[in-house]
Protein backbone atom coordinates (compact mmCIF):
# COMPACT_ATOMS: atom_id res chain seq x y z
CA UNK A 1 0.00 0.00 0.00
CA UNK A 2 1.61 3.29 -0.96
CA UNK A 3 2.12 6.20 1.60
CA UNK A 4 -0.69 8.28 0.22
CA UNK A 5 -3.51 4.85 0.36
CA UNK A 6 -2.09 4.38 3.88
CA UNK A 7 -2.86 8.15 5.10
CA UNK A 8 -6.03 8.08 3.79
CA UNK A 9 -7.10 4.32 4.69
CA UNK A 10 -8.38 5.31 8.30
CA UNK A 11 -9.81 8.96 6.54
CA UNK A 12 -8.18 10.95 9.77
CA UNK A 13 -4.99 12.67 9.87
CA UNK A 14 -4.71 14.33 13.36
CA UNK A 15 -3.28 18.28 13.19
CA UNK A 16 -1.02 18.18 15.90
CA UNK A 17 -0.71 22.01 16.94
CA UNK A 18 1.47 24.04 19.30
CA UNK A 19 1.34 20.68 21.91
CA UNK A 20 4.19 21.01 24.67
CA UNK A 21 7.38 19.72 23.72
CA UNK A 22 7.14 17.60 26.77
CA UNK A 23 3.75 16.36 26.20
CA UNK A 24 3.71 15.97 22.40
CA UNK A 25 5.15 12.06 21.68
CA UNK A 26 2.42 11.03 24.07
CA UNK A 27 -0.22 12.17 22.35
CA UNK A 28 0.80 10.94 19.17
CA UNK A 29 1.13 7.55 20.71
CA UNK A 30 -1.78 8.18 22.52
CA UNK A 31 -3.69 8.65 18.76
CA UNK A 32 -1.77 5.63 16.85
CA UNK A 33 -2.99 3.33 19.90
CA UNK A 34 -6.72 5.06 18.37
CA UNK A 35 -6.23 3.90 15.13
CA UNK A 36 -4.95 7.35 13.76
CA UNK A 37 -1.78 7.00 11.65
CA UNK A 38 -1.27 10.50 9.85
CA UNK A 39 0.10 12.74 12.14
CA UNK A 40 0.41 16.31 10.56
CA UNK A 41 3.00 18.03 12.96
CA UNK A 42 2.30 22.14 12.14
CA UNK A 43 4.80 24.04 11.57
CA UNK A 44 3.52 26.54 14.12
CA UNK A 45 4.80 24.99 16.91
CA UNK A 46 7.39 24.54 19.20
CA UNK A 47 10.92 23.61 17.86
CA UNK A 48 9.06 21.67 14.87
CA UNK A 49 11.44 20.30 12.67
CA UNK A 50 13.01 18.63 16.27
CA UNK A 51 9.36 17.32 17.06
CA UNK A 52 9.31 15.78 13.56
CA UNK A 53 12.95 13.96 13.81
CA UNK A 54 12.20 12.50 17.18
CA UNK A 55 8.30 11.47 15.77
CA UNK A 56 9.77 9.92 12.51
CA UNK A 57 12.44 8.08 15.26
CA UNK A 58 10.26 6.69 17.69
CA UNK A 59 6.72 5.88 15.61
CA UNK A 60 8.16 5.95 11.14
CA UNK A 61 7.05 2.33 11.34
CA UNK A 62 3.67 2.51 12.68
CA UNK A 63 2.43 5.64 11.72
CA UNK A 64 3.15 8.44 9.23
CA UNK A 65 4.48 11.46 10.28
CA UNK A 66 4.13 14.95 7.81
CA UNK A 67 4.08 18.63 8.56
CA UNK A 68 1.62 20.91 8.68
CA UNK A 69 0.96 25.04 7.99
CA UNK A 70 3.78 24.87 5.58
CA UNK A 71 4.10 28.12 3.47
CA UNK A 72 7.09 28.46 1.24
CA UNK A 73 9.74 26.24 -0.36
CA UNK A 74 12.20 26.59 1.96
CA UNK A 75 9.90 25.06 4.93
CA UNK A 76 8.69 22.07 2.69
CA UNK A 77 12.35 21.64 2.35
CA UNK A 78 13.28 21.85 5.86
CA UNK A 79 10.50 19.60 6.92
CA UNK A 80 11.63 16.80 5.15
CA UNK A 81 14.89 16.84 5.83
CA UNK A 82 13.92 16.71 9.46
CA UNK A 83 11.54 13.15 8.39
CA UNK A 84 8.60 14.50 7.01
CA UNK A 85 6.69 12.17 4.69
CA UNK A 86 4.00 13.85 3.65
CA UNK A 87 3.72 18.15 3.63
CA UNK A 88 0.28 19.78 4.18
CA UNK A 89 -0.43 23.86 3.22
CA UNK A 90 -3.00 25.69 4.02
CA UNK A 91 -2.79 27.67 0.91
CA UNK A 92 -1.96 26.97 -2.98
CA UNK A 93 1.59 27.73 -3.84
CA UNK A 94 3.37 26.10 -6.74
CA UNK A 95 7.01 26.37 -5.30
CA UNK A 96 5.55 24.01 -2.05
CA UNK A 97 4.56 21.39 -4.68
CA UNK A 98 6.90 21.37 -6.55
CA UNK A 99 9.72 21.57 -3.44
CA UNK A 100 7.84 18.07 -2.44
CA UNK A 101 7.85 16.50 -5.46
CA UNK A 102 11.17 17.27 -6.27
CA UNK A 103 12.16 15.63 -2.92
CA UNK A 104 9.46 12.34 -3.97
CA UNK A 105 7.13 13.19 -0.96
CA UNK A 106 3.74 13.93 -0.85
CA UNK A 107 2.10 17.09 -0.89
CA UNK A 108 -1.77 18.31 0.08
CA UNK A 109 -2.10 22.07 -1.04
CA UNK A 110 -5.03 24.36 0.56
CA UNK A 111 -7.21 25.35 -2.07
CA UNK A 112 -10.84 27.04 -1.64
CA UNK A 113 -12.60 27.30 -5.31
CA UNK A 114 -12.87 24.83 -8.02
CA UNK A 115 -10.26 26.71 -9.97
CA UNK A 116 -7.66 26.43 -7.10
CA UNK A 117 -8.88 22.51 -6.63
CA UNK A 118 -7.61 22.27 -10.34
CA UNK A 119 -4.71 24.26 -10.67
CA UNK A 120 -3.43 22.53 -7.62
CA UNK A 121 -3.91 19.08 -9.55
CA UNK A 122 -2.21 20.38 -12.52
CA UNK A 123 0.87 21.44 -10.15
CA UNK A 124 1.36 18.05 -9.25
CA UNK A 125 -0.18 18.10 -5.52
CA UNK A 126 -1.15 14.24 -4.81
CA UNK A 127 -4.61 15.29 -3.41
CA UNK A 128 -5.94 19.24 -2.29
CA UNK A 129 -7.29 19.90 1.39
CA UNK A 130 -10.69 22.05 0.78
CA UNK A 131 -10.41 24.72 3.23
CA UNK A 132 -11.82 25.67 5.71
CA UNK A 133 -14.49 23.36 5.61
CA UNK A 134 -16.06 25.10 8.23
CA UNK A 135 -17.45 27.40 6.25
CA UNK A 136 -17.80 25.23 2.73
CA UNK A 137 -19.84 22.40 4.08
CA UNK A 138 -20.35 19.10 2.85
CA UNK A 139 -22.88 20.22 0.36
CA UNK A 140 -19.57 21.95 -1.76
CA UNK A 141 -17.80 19.26 -1.65
CA UNK A 142 -20.26 16.76 -2.85
CA UNK A 143 -20.93 19.63 -5.46
CA UNK A 144 -17.24 20.43 -6.77
CA UNK A 145 -16.40 16.36 -6.70
CA UNK A 146 -19.34 16.24 -9.54
CA UNK A 147 -16.87 17.99 -12.41
CA UNK A 148 -13.62 17.19 -10.53
CA UNK A 149 -13.88 13.93 -9.06
CA UNK A 150 -10.96 12.66 -10.48
CA UNK A 151 -9.14 14.70 -8.00
CA UNK A 152 -8.54 13.43 -4.38
CA UNK A 153 -9.44 15.71 -1.75
CA UNK A 154 -9.73 16.24 1.78
CA UNK A 155 -11.06 18.62 4.06
CA UNK A 156 -9.90 20.62 7.42
CA UNK A 157 -11.33 22.95 9.53
CA UNK A 158 -13.91 22.58 12.11
CA UNK A 159 -14.34 18.98 12.05
CA UNK A 160 -15.92 16.98 14.73
CA UNK A 161 -17.57 13.73 15.91
CA UNK A 162 -20.72 15.61 14.41
CA UNK A 163 -20.23 16.17 10.67
CA UNK A 164 -16.90 14.06 10.03
CA UNK A 165 -19.43 11.22 8.85
CA UNK A 166 -21.07 14.14 6.36
CA UNK A 167 -17.68 15.25 4.64
CA UNK A 168 -17.08 11.43 3.99
CA UNK A 169 -20.15 10.74 2.36
CA UNK A 170 -19.79 13.96 0.51
CA UNK A 171 -16.35 12.05 -0.95
CA UNK A 172 -13.32 13.18 0.85
CA UNK A 173 -10.68 11.11 1.04
CA UNK A 174 -9.91 11.95 4.68
CA UNK A 175 -10.31 14.59 7.10
CA UNK A 176 -7.84 16.78 8.88
CA UNK A 177 -8.98 16.95 12.96
CA UNK A 178 -7.40 19.34 15.54
CA UNK A 179 -8.76 20.85 18.41
CA UNK A 180 -11.91 18.39 18.61
CA UNK A 181 -9.80 15.65 18.48
CA UNK A 182 -6.63 16.98 20.56
CA UNK A 183 -8.89 17.64 23.70
CA UNK A 184 -6.55 19.97 25.57
CA UNK A 185 -7.84 18.80 28.93
CA UNK A 186 -6.92 15.22 28.30
CA UNK A 187 -3.45 16.47 27.05
CA UNK A 188 -3.12 18.92 30.46
CA UNK A 189 -3.38 16.39 32.61
CA UNK A 190 -2.00 13.38 30.82
CA UNK A 191 -5.11 11.39 30.30
CA UNK A 192 -3.67 9.30 27.41
CA UNK A 193 -6.31 6.61 27.45
CA UNK A 194 -8.92 9.25 26.92
CA UNK A 195 -7.40 10.56 24.40
CA UNK A 196 -6.83 6.89 22.69
CA UNK A 197 -10.63 6.60 23.01
CA UNK A 198 -11.44 9.65 21.27
CA UNK A 199 -9.23 8.71 18.79
CA UNK A 200 -11.40 5.71 18.10
CA UNK A 201 -14.18 7.06 17.88
CA UNK A 202 -13.30 9.33 15.02
CA UNK A 203 -11.84 6.08 12.87
CA UNK A 204 -14.95 4.31 13.65
CA UNK A 205 -16.88 7.32 12.53
CA UNK A 206 -15.24 7.34 9.27
CA UNK A 207 -15.19 3.79 8.78
CA UNK A 208 -19.12 3.63 9.52
CA UNK A 209 -19.84 6.58 7.40
CA UNK A 210 -17.64 4.55 4.44
CA UNK A 211 -19.42 1.72 5.18
CA UNK A 212 -22.51 3.54 4.53
CA UNK A 213 -21.41 5.56 1.04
Amino acid sequence: MSILNRLFDTGVVAVVRRVDEDKVLNVIEALIEGGVIGIELTLDSPNPFQTITEAKKKFGSEAIIGAGTVLDAESTVAAISAGAEFIVAPTLKEETIRAAKRHGKIVIPGAFTPTEILQAHEWGADAVKVFPSSVLGPKFIKDVRGPLGHIQMMTTGGIDLHNIGDFIQAGVAAVGVGGSLLNKDYIQNQQWDKLTQLAKQYTTAVAQAKAEK
